[in-house]
């Protein structure tokens, strides 16, 4: 049996968290790590304490072209950032897995949050975060 490299198991971890996610529209899961050991997960589900999009009236999908998407759901990356902000862990140097590209504004929560490295294995209909993690000097990698 061959040993999976660390970005493989932190991925795969990622796959799993996931699994909590509660959109419609997509499961996704995020782990922050330094030196391949977990540092915060997240996944994607509302705010803390209020209804899920598998509740009623738990979802509320915009229904613009433009807007697209579930606006009630927070992001896994940004779940992983607000945890770890929380509970005092450190993101600067840090590496984020995440099961989808992120988006714009988790794009943005990245380079704010000091993280240098990022990992995803399934494309964003828009690439507009990924361009910006590059501007950034982010590194960006498919698995």
């Amino acid at each position: 049996m061959e040993r999976p490299s660390r970005d493989e198991v932190c991925m795969q971890i990622a796959h799993v968290v996931a699994q909590r996610g509660t959109c419609d529209r997509a499961q996704v899961g995020a782990i922050l790590a330094r030196d391949g050991r977990v540092l915060a997960t997240g996944y994607n589900g509302p705010p803390t304490g209020l209804p899920h999009c598998t509740d009623p009236l738990g979802c509320s999908v915009m229904e613009r072209a433009d807007a697209g998407g579930c606006v009630r759901a927070v992001h896994a990356e940004a779940n992983a950032i607000a945890f770890s902000a929380r509970h005092g862990i450190g993101t600067d140097g840090a590496t984020l897995y995440c099961t989808h590209l992120p988006c714009l504004k988790c794009a943005e929560l990245i380079i704010n949050a000091g993280i240098i490295r990022v990992l995803y294995r399934t494309d964003y209909r828009i690439k507009d975060g990924e361009v910006l993690l590059q501007q950034a000097g982010v590194d960006i990698i498919q698995l």
